[in-house]
């Protein structure tokens, strides 16, 4: 009579399964982390060579509206740059028409530059 009562309130998971379900767990949780790791640096990456793109736009705005002046980072945020967060954005002018733009993310591993020496190009 005891043992049938045990069997009716018998209820829940027992120690096998339990193991069973977070080893499958963990092995999933193994395959699927690298992955988002890699995600995650890519889109760093992806937020740097933006920050370059957008950068350079807005170097060329500012210069179209100002021509002849030196570029700086003052003149980006004047031209309508704004920087990703995270991401750290230089501007460095050796001329009035000349300069290079750079971009890292913080958690990124390359930096990003784009370099525009003033000449200007012609299609014959």
């Amino acid at each position: 009579m005891l043992q049938r009562l045990r069997k009716k309130d018998e209820k829940g998971f027992t120690l096998i399964e339990l193991m069973i379900v977070i080893a499958i767990i963990g092995i999933l949780a193994a395959i699927a982390i690298p992955n988002f790791i890699s995600y995650r640096k890519r889109a760093y990456e992806k937020a740097a060579q933006s920050d370059v793109k957008n950068a350079y736009t807005a170097a060329m705005a500012y210069l179209t509206d100002h021509p002849g002046v030196s570029i700086d980072d003052a003149a980006l945020s004047l031209g309508g740059f704004r920087s990703t967060a995270n991401v750290e954005t230089h501007v460095a002018a050796s001329g009035a028409d000349v300069f290079t733009i750079t971009a890292k993310h913080a958690s990124g591993d390359y930096t990003f530059s784009v370099v525009d020496d003033g000449s200007t190009g012609s299609s014959s």
